[in-house]
């Protein structure tokens, strides 16, 4: 018999709100876990933040979670650079506010579109979500990566749910790069190994007792069955009960919502799934 849930890794677009609207039963999920004695880390994809930038967000939702329970794709991306590059080579990026920052934090510095243009070199070539994106940013990283640059992704995500639907994604981005210069990124994010390792070291290191809940098959659900892990679909993201009960991705689980999941957690209800 599996052991019991008592750890969850969370992710958080299209689980716990889409775009920048909570989802119901956000405050009172948060408080069941903890009543309950479930440990949790938030883990997700999105490059665009930081840690700190997440526990701002959900305190204004009126959910206190500190930055060493959240786990970005920005941070885990920064932290691989650190790993294979020195700081004397600036690196080129593709991203928002959130990836710029976690990068610089490791004391590295930026090339600009201009200084590419002009024939200075990179260290590496980094891309995720930049809603703010230029054709230059994308000509640019292109030369680069032409040119023999190593190419990070931060995640695969072709889309991002928002209240209007799914959104281009990091991966939607990346795409045009690899279409420009066949060739394929390095990524990061899940289903990749690194955050999950990462989240089950915080959790405590045993993955025995350690679900998964997101909301995209493709990288939540797949990641967490390649790292060992059970995994719990909601239905409030990107893919479909339908997709997951009858394509080739089949989580352990599968809740409506948080609320549903909170309440299979507490054993409030049962579920045959």
């Amino acid at each position: 018999m599996d052991k019991p849930i008592n750890n969850l890794i969370l992710d958080m677009d299209g689980v716990l709100w889409r775009g920048d609207t909570p989802l119901p039963g956000l405050v009172d999920f948060f408080a069941t876990l903890r009543a309950a004695g479930i440990g949790f880390v938030l883990a997700t994809n999105n490059a665009t933040k930081t840690a700190a930038m997440y526990t701002a967000r959900l305190a204004g939702f009126g959910v206190d979670v500190p930055p060493a329970q959240i786990l970005t794709s920005a941070e885990a991306t920064a932290g691989y650079l650190a790993e294979r590059f020195t700081t004397d080579q600036p690196v080129y990026v593709v991203g928002a506010q959130g990836l710029r920052e976690a990068i610089a934090a490791q004391g590295f510095r930026f090339l600009t579109p201009a200084e590419v243009r002009a024939g200075s070199a990179a260290a590496c070539v980094v891309v995720g979500l930049s809603p703010q994106l230029t054709y230059e940013e994308l000509a640019m990283a292109a030369i680069l990566v032409h040119n023999g640059t190593p190419f990070i992704g931060t995640n695969p995500d072709a889309t991002f749910p928002s209240e209007i639907g799914p959104l281009p994604g990091a991966g939607a981005i990346q795409a045009v790069i690899i279409t420009a210069t066949g060739v394929q990124p390095t990524l990061i994010g899940k289903p990749g190994p690194i955050i999950f390792r990462e989240a089950v070291k915080r959790l405590g290191g045993d993955p025995a007792g350690v679900a998964m809940v997101g909301d995209r098959l493709s990288t939540d659900i797949a990641g967490a069955q390649a790292a060992g892990l059970r995994s719990i679909l909601v239905e409030t993201g990107i893919s479909t009960r339908a997709e997951a009960e009858t394509g080739p991705i089949r989580p352990d689980y599968i809740f409506a919502d948080i609320t549903a999941l909170a309440a299979f957690l507490t054993g409030e209800t049962t579920i045959v799934h």
